[in-house]
C-alpha cells in the first residue's frame, strides 16, 4: 500500500458531480450553439 500509483489511495482525492459535470457542458455547448443561430438568423434576416 505504500506505492504512490495504487488506486485504492486516491479514490476520494477529488470528489466530483458527474452528472452536473456532464449537465452544465451541454448546456454550455446549447448556449454556443444558440448564439451562433441567432447570428446566423440576424444575418440572414438582414439581406
Amino acid at each position: 500500500m505504500s506505492d504512490p500509483k495504487h488506486p485504492e489511495l486516491h479514490v476520494y482525492e477529488e470528489p466530483r458531480n458527474d452528472f452536473m459535470d456532464v449537465g452544465i457542458g451541454f448546456g454550455v455547448f446549447f448556449a454556443i450553439l444558440f448564439v451562433i443561430a441567432a447570428v446566423a438568423t440576424a444575418i440572414q434576416v438582414m439581406k
